[in-house]
């Protein structure tokens, strides 16, 4: 089959190996990126369109009759029409647990580098602060231990229990949110009876009509003053400006993001003012270590196979 990878270079930094991808497509043409208003002419003529953010919408798979696989290197498959590929009768095939490991080692460094203050310290030396203090310690920022508060989930899939694992082993209670916009289950918590108590939230959800804005401003003024908020999921679960406000004020005690709702972000986005405080944002990178990076190609290349032999592995529809 003829195929198409349209952004590899949203996944390859140069550094992967393409082999096991092009031997299941012989012959597979890849572009390390392809503009929106070009994705239809690239599109045109291929059987397997392989690709990561690149939309394929109805109207891409309206004009191009020979397509009959789309297959992403991704988790979420909102840049694709399903309606319109089902309808087609195109399969559609994500990915699931490539990245696991790398997402929560993210959650945790983040977390450690909040509650530690490692930029406020890292500053006060490069800035003499150390030299000046006239003893062998300085510790002007407040420091946590983690041993024994409380680590709220939002999102209970794979990421959401590997990270309460990882919870647990630094001694942490962890409490799981009811589903947002789901049925209660017994052991969780609703989420707005657990945000006051949290002293960490996580978030692991999908982006759905239950969770857009989940954490607004009034449910960031339901949290602790000395809360931290960690989001690697999707940027909208979160009010960005609300969030901003929230640090400015004290009303946070810290949040760290790897997510924004467009990215990249436009110029003066709230959580880009480098005087918001405690504050880490990513540039969507909790996914991208070498290793889990290298487990989306070779995945990939297992769906396509699965789906040239006639089976359904990772298959959306």
């Amino acid at each position: 089959m003829r195929a198409v990878f349209l952004d590899f270079g949203t996944v390859s930094n140069g550094d992967l190996d393409t082999g096991p991808l092009e031997r299941v497509l012989p012959g597979l043409v890849i572009h390390e990126q392809t503009r929106s208003d070009h994705v239809g002419t690239r599109v045109a003529g291929f059987e397997v369109v392989l690709a990561n953010k690149a939309i394929i919408d109805g109207a891409t798979i309206a004009r191009n009759s020979t397509l009959r696989l789309i297959a992403l290197t991704a988790t979420g498959v909102d840049n694709v029409d399903i309606a319109a590929a089902r309808a087609a009768g195109i399969a559609v095939c994500n990915l699931h647990d490539y990245c696991t490991p790398s997402v929560v080692q993210h959650v945790f460094a983040m977390l450690l580098a909040l509650t530690h203050r490692l930029h406020d310290y890292e500053q006060l030396v490069h800035t003499g602060g150390w030299e000046q203090a006239g003893q062998f310690s300085t510790f002007p920022y407040p420091i946590r231990e983690l041993q024994g508060h409380l680590f709220g989930i939002v999102g209970h899939g794979t990421l959401g229990r590997a990270v309460a694992r990882i919870a647990e082993c630094f001694g942490m209670r962890v409490v799981v949110a009811n589903r947002p916009g789901g049925a209660p289950v017994e052991g969780r918590m609703d989420l707005d009876a657990l945000l006051p108590q949290v002293d960490v939230l996580s978030l692991h959800c999908p982006l759905t009509d239950a969770t857009r804005g989940l954490i607004s401003a009034a449910r960031l003024a339901q949290m602790k003053p000395d809360a931290v908020l960690i989001n690697t999921a999707r940027g909208a679960l979160v009010d960005a400006a609300a969030l901003a406000r929230a640090l400015k004020a004290g009303r946070l005690g810290g949040a760290g993001v790897d997510v924004l709702e467009r990215e990249p972000p436009p110029p003066g986005h709230p959580l880009l003012d480098p005087s918001v405080p405690n504050l880490i944002v990513t540039p969507h990178v909790a996914w991208a270590a070498r290793e889990a990076r290298q487990r989306c190609l070779d995945e990939l290349a297992l769906n396509v196979a699965a789906f040239l032999e006639g089976q359904a592995r990772g298959r959306v529809c």
